[in-house]
């Protein structure tokens, strides 16, 4: 008898959790009324960074990147050896165009412990004309 009810004071205690999880999943869930709607801001930022992948074999990697968005990326491939005596490397900086694709290549004499792509502006933000008299 003592086992059953940890069992069900057991029971009891994930049923309502689980009713709490999902009482707060629809709580996030809930439309915002129109009337209370935040404005939009007046400047959205602009998508922007080429899509990029790593792909590790050996002690080689190799970076493919393609850029959907209007700007340029500059795009570097940082690769991190697993051997305290292996030299880390950086690649030189490689401009992605719209529409355009990049791939960057990098290596380690032993294993590579890590590799990742950083991204900048290669060009200035557009500034938005006035049309003022």
């Amino acid at each position: 008898m003592h086992a059953i009810r940890h069992g069900v004071g057991a029971f009891a205690s994930v049923a309502v959790l689980l009713t709490g999880v999902a009482l707060a999943a629809e709580v996030r869930a809930a439309p915002v009324p129109a009337g209370e709607r935040p404005a939009p801001a007046a400047e959205e930022p602009e998508n922007f960074g080429a899509s990029c992948r790593t792909d590790v074999e050996g002690s080689r990697v190799t970076a493919h990147c393609q850029n959907p968005y209007p700007r340029t990326d500059r795009v570097r491939l940082h690769v991190e050896c697993e051997r305290w005596w292996d030299v880390d490397t950086d690649s030189a900086p490689v401009d992605v165009g719209p529409a355009d694709y990049a791939q960057l290549t990098g290596r380690c004499w032993k294993e590579v412990r890590a590799a990742w792509i950083t991204h900048q502006p290669a060009d200035p933000e557009p500034v938005p004309s006035s049309s003022g008299p």
